[in-house]
């Protein structure tokens, strides 16, 4: 029996609200356990078990302690190392979903730590809205991207040229936050009497599977790239299948399952059926306010039923991802990477400001521009 992971799904208070939601939602609608299954995206949650063992194996092989040493040597100040962090998360979102970015630069957020003294859950934060405003800017930033590209019958550049105007206003506004935010405080290094060893094999072996992982999802094939890395690390490091958080996957079949229940309401289908006669203003505040609380990307494939993949649904939905931690599913799997309690309360201090930035910004911006 795996007493760590029987531990963490005891102490997941997350975990525990969603499946009370879940309960409560039962009594409203049609009770059909039989259909839940079919509610959960199963693509996300094959492709965040490979990205999960992935990051811990790279983790476990103690090659984030080389490359946080490198960093925390090379940087004078907190906000210089924070800046360079937030945009690194920010641009690798553009092209590697914000999920993947997440997989990569929390984790090396977390092991600066060992070697100076960092606002950790800041730049967490920081990271989280990062990829937020960096995936909206490509049709494959982010999941809703990739519905709305694929509906609106736009080339890449174009689609990515539409999306320009936001993500230069909220990555300049983050930015700016962040600056602000982080002192011009020099670094203290710790722990420069000894040099962090790490796994060359194991490294190298991430890679590989990363590689073939990668190949598995472009052809459709990712149960068995997963499959193919889930059997390599159990030959190679077994400890690495045993330390993931396999908990965050019954968060988000949860709340597909939710989602699923919620769009199920009478009371919500039949608000929504109106909503391709609503004004500009009223779709907009639709979009973002739906995303709060089913978040960004089932709010995409609910609205798509009724309004067309506009420049405003694409606008409205990417700035959704902000403000409560619903909106995204990358403000989950951010703070779920942390592992400190404190951060889940902390992340709405500027997670809900910039949500109000976002929106107002966003909205002048469409007017100016039409």
């Amino acid at each position: 029996m795996n007493l760590p992971f029987i531990r963490s799904l005891m102490g997941d208070r997350f975990l525990h609200l969603l499946i009370l939601i879940g309960v409560g939602l039962s009594f409203f609608v049609p009770f059909r356990p039989a259909s839940w299954p079919a509610a959960i995206d199963w693509h996300t949650i094959i492709t965040l078990s490979g990205l999960m063992l992935l990051t811990k194996g790279v983790e476990q092989s103690g090659y984030f302690d080389v490359l946080g040493r490198k960093m925390a040597r090379r940087f004078v100040t907190e906000r210089q190392l924070a800046l360079f962090m937030v945009l690194a998360a920010a641009l690798l979102s553009t092209f590697l979903t914000n999920d993947v970015a997440l997989f990569i630069v929390v984790p090396l957020t977390l092991t600066l730590k060992k070697w100076c003294a960092l606002p950790v859950n800041r730049m967490i934060i920081f990271e989280a809205l990062a990829v937020n405003a960096g995936s909206l800017l490509t049709p494959i930033g982010n999941p809703q991207n990739i519905l709305l590209w694929g509906r609106s019958g736009l080339s890449f550049p174009a689609f990515t040229l539409q999306m320009l105007p936001l993500a230069l206003a909220m990555m300049a506004t983050l930015l700016v936050l962040c600056w602000f935010c982080f002192p011009a405080k020099k670094l203290d290094f710790q722990s420069s009497d000894r040099t962090p060893s790490w796994q060359p094999l194991l490294v190298w072996s991430c890679l590989a599977f990363y590689i073939i992982f990668l190949a598995a999802l472009e052809m459709n094939q990712e149960l068995w790239g997963l499959v193919i890395v889930a059997v390599g690390f159990l030959l190679l490091a077994r400890r690495v299948v045993f330390s993931v958080d396999w908990t965050l996957l019954l968060v988000f079949m949860a709340m597909f399952i939710d989602v699923h229940l919620l769009t199920q309401l009478p009371a919500l289908n039949q608000s929504l059926s109106g909503v391709g006669a609503l004004s500009n203003g009223q779709l907009w505040l639709t979009a973002i306010g739906l995303s709060q609380v089913i978040s960004n990307v089932p709010s995409t494939i609910l609205l798509l039923n009724y309004v067309p993949p506009s420049l405003l649904l694409a606008w409205a939905v990417n700035v959704g991802g902000f403000g409560l931690l619903p909106g995204s599913l990358a403000n989950l799997i951010a703070l779920r990477m942390a592992a400190d309690r404190r951060i889940w309360w902390r992340f709405h201090l500027y997670s809900i400001p910039m949500l109000l930035w976002a929106a107002a910004t966003g909205y002048g911006l469409l007017l100016i521009l039409h």
